[in-house]
């Protein structure tokens, strides 16, 4: 009885570990699935159909070919499955109805997570994973590079495209990050008269903070082709530059997403411009980091920390570049002359990070 027991045991363990290279394997699905979904504008049709929305009306609504009407409730089980939609039943018939989640996705909604799930999600980015295995055994920089024969900044310099879409990805998350900031960080932003945004791109964070702080004089700098494509206001700037090389006086400094782009030594580069920048105006001052902290995995809160270690991953295969957890963090201030550091969670996954001299 008990080897019977045995054989059962080890039985349930062998489909136990099967079910679970399953679930993994063909994960993808659920990313695929909700892209096409964002492509087919469903979270917005449904929204906009101001009730719940039933097969017929959803099949209808959509740009689809007449054939494969029958094959969205089946996209649609998918996501229901994994939390982007919910069904109600009214008159026997299955309806539609929104999550928390698929708000997101909504055109109209200032948190948009869309652009940059299909950033993500582009067959550019998503492709070097396929190389991932080939780059281990070269010295190709990262897999983009085995994937595409260049980094990625210097392929999207030549696919608008994807450029486009990278640029809307950082842009939508800029701004809720930028929402976040004027409404609870008002105390850190007390007494700054010089603020830099380094790589603030569209300028949506210094252009926010402009706004709700006039005394603030804000600059948004970034590469030259980049800066030279925006008009700046009364206290709103767009200067261009390498911020290898010089970044602008300031008694704030702002890096949102910018140094898990690069390897240890040019971030320690970058931070020392920084630290130059805050001292050169002899009015004290500080760095504002917004970034990921990897946590312990003892410690660590499941799924955000899984969500972190696939940034890390992606910054990797990516760009070179990784996520870091607090020891990695001070080692680079330190390395940068800076004497002190808070951090704290703020913005999800991602801190609010701030280095003094």
């Amino acid at each position: 009885m008990d080897l019977a027991n045995g054989v059962v045991a080890d039985h349930e363990e062998l489909l136990e570990g099967q079910a679970h290279v399953w679930n993994q394997t063909f994960s993808f699905v659920n990313s695929m699935s909700l892209k096409c979904a964002i492509q087919l504008g469903i979270p917005d049709i449904i929204h906009n159909h101001g009730k719940p929305m039933t097969q017929n009306e959803l099949v209808k609504a959509l740009n689809i070919h007449p054939t494969k009407g029958h094959c969205i409730p089946r996209l649609m089980r998918v996501l229901i499955n994994s939390g982007f939609f919910a069904q109600e039943k009214i008159k026997e018939e299955t309806s539609y109805v929104l999550t928390n989640a698929s708000k997101h996705l909504l055109q109209s909604n200032s948190t948009r997570e869309f652009p940059f799930t299909l950033l993500v999600l582009d067959p550019a980015i998503t492709s070097p994973f396929h190389a991932l295995s080939t780059w281990f055994s070269n010295d190709d920089q990262t897999p983009f590079q085995t994937r595409h024969g260049k980094l990625l900044w210097d392929y999207m310099a030549n696919e608008p495209s994807l450029a486009s879409t990278f640029y809307d990805a950082m842009e939508a998350d800029s701004q809720q990050v930028s929402r976040i900031m004027v409404e609870n960080c008002k105390g850190m932003l007390e007494g700054v008269k010089l603020l830099v945004d380094v790589g603030g791109g569209t300028g949506a964070i210094a252009r926010d903070i402009a706004n709700a702080f006039p005394q603030i004089k804000c600059t948004v700098f970034d590469l030259p082709h980049l800066a030279c494509d925006f008009q700046g206001t009364r206290n709103l700037d767009f200067v261009g530059g390498d911020m290898f090389e010089f970044i602008p006086p300031a008694n704030a400094i702002v890096l949102k997403w910018v140094l898990h782009d690069w390897p240890d030594e040019d971030c320690v580069k970058i931070l020392t411009r920084c630290r130059e920048a805050i001292e050169s105006t002899n009015e004290g001052g500080k760095l504002i980091i917004i970034e990921i902290v990897i946590e312990s995995q003892e410690s660590s809160k499941q799924p955000i920390n899984e969500t972190k270690l696939f940034f890390d991953m992606l910054m990797m295969v990516e760009v070179n570049g990784k996520e870091r957890d607090e020891q990695e963090w001070e080692k680079l201030f330190l390395a940068a002359g800076f004497t002190q550091y808070k951090m704290r969670p703020m913005f999800g996954l991602r801190s609010l990070i701030e280095v003094y001299p």
